[in-house]
């Protein structure tokens, strides 16, 4: 199965995407993926846009606000960890070299969250959920299925991670840092090298097709740009790094073999 009803403590559980161009990431993403979208207010003339898969709420779209923009951050995916508590883990993560950004704050009864930033630079999403879980189907076409750390430093991001949430690490021959959390498989990091850049530290989500030449076509249909063309994972399947319409980045990988989900 890949319905989710809850989410263990240091598991990825949910992406949403800031959009300066609301309408244009609104239409790629319905149109890549064949999303459902469930708009939600918000106040003050925003909404949080749930894009559902099968019924499911499978991430979120929502506009820039205009202290982004006054800032020039550009648009972006944002990942997200379920945590028992926000509040007693946000000490732990400034303990370890982390900085808290935002929160923690009360989202109506979905649930509380916070953003902080780990030592390298990369912003991330704590959630505690209540009635809202996180991502209600993944690992599966259309839906979220894995989260990726491109860092500056992988040992100190190492170091900050296995702190705050006691996840372990299992590198491989080409030094992709795999991240597991409770011995289930829960993302992976890589180390920034030159070739990438002035690159900043991010995390970033991979969304499962069907066929990925097929997507990768769609998608530069669609007015993306495809940054890594058409890749092989080596036992995992093929991947591509796009950047949408709005200019976000992120995954989109046609696997092997889906990991079910298992509670």
């Amino acid at each position: 199965m890949y319905i989710v009803s809850k989410y263990p403590h240091g598991t990825f559980s949910w992406a949403d995407t800031s959009s300066t161009d609301l309408a244009a990431s609104r239409q790629f993403y319905m149109s890549l993926f064949g999303w459902g979208i469930v708009d939600i207010p918000v106040g003050e003339g925003m909404t949080y846009s749930m894009f559902q898969h099968q019924g499911e709420n499978v991430a979120a779209l929502s506009e820039a606000t205009p202290e982004a923009r006054e800032q020039n951050i550009p648009s972006h995916w944002s990942c997200y960890v379920t945590v028992d508590d926000v509040d007693a883990i946000l000490p732990v993560a400034t303990a370890n070299g982390g900085t808290v950004i935002f929160g923690p704050m009360d989202v109506f009864d979905s649930g509380r969250m916070a953003f902080v930033t780990d030592p390298t630079g990369a912003p991330l999403g704590l959630w505690q959920a209540r009635n809202h879980i996180g991502a209600g189907i993944v690992n599966t076409v259309g839906a979220m299925c894995w989260n990726e750390l491109l860092t500056k430093d992988a040992e100190a991001a190492q170091a900050f991670y296995g702190a705050l949430f006691g996840w372990e690490f299992c590198v491989d021959e080409n030094s992709y840092i795999r991240i597991l959390n409770n011995g289930r498989n829960n993302g992976a990091m890589m180390q920034i090298d030159a070739s990438m850049g002035e690159m900043p530290s991010m995390w970033q989500p991979y969304f499962t097709v069907a066929d990925i030449d097929e997507s990768i076509s769609r998608a530069g249909e669609l007015g993306a740009t495809i940054i890594i063309p058409k890749t092989e994972a080596p036992g995992a399947g093929h991947f591509a790094y796009l950047a949408d319409p709005a200019g976000a980045h992120l995954y989109i990988i046609q696997l092997i073999q889906a990991e079910a989900w298992v509670e």
